[in-house]
């Protein structure tokens, strides 16, 4: 099974998190989030991720998802890709992380096409 990071913000990993527990009816199991203060060192935010990634990571690798591309969790979530191992995504919505969870059985770089799928087809025009 194909852990979950969620490298974000303040405490917006933890409430998308708590949001997937609410649609999917029970904890994610091998799901985390990290929160990233604004004065926070990368260097220090690298290295908790890392050792969040050893903890997650059964053997089928880790998708990391950041919320903005650009900021500092985008960009220590960067530092942490490894082809075939960590995989990162940058624009997290609720609709990526559930597609994450419910299809981390897949390959990583499968589970990855699925978020990604997830979070495009998630958003839409309603008018």
């Amino acid at each position: 099974m194909v852990g979950v990071l969620l490298l974000c913000h303040y405490r917006l990993g933890d409430a998308l998190i708590e949001c997937a527990t609410h649609v999917l009816g029970g904890p994610p199991e091998r799901c985390a989030a990290l929160a990233v203060d604004r004065d926070e060192d990368p260097d220090v935010v690298e290295e908790k991720a890392r050792r969040l990634i050893d903890v997650l990571d059964a053997g089928d690798g880790v998708v990391v998802l950041t919320d903005l591309f650009g900021a500092t969790p985008a960009n220590v979530a960067a530092r942490l890709a490894e082809p075939g191992h960590v995989r990162v995504a940058a624009g997290l919505n609720l609709a990526m992380l559930v597609r994450a969870l419910c299809y981390r059985g897949l390959a990583i770089d499968d589970v990855m096409i699925k978020a990604l799928e997830g979070a495009r087809n998630g958003i839409l025009d309603m008018q």
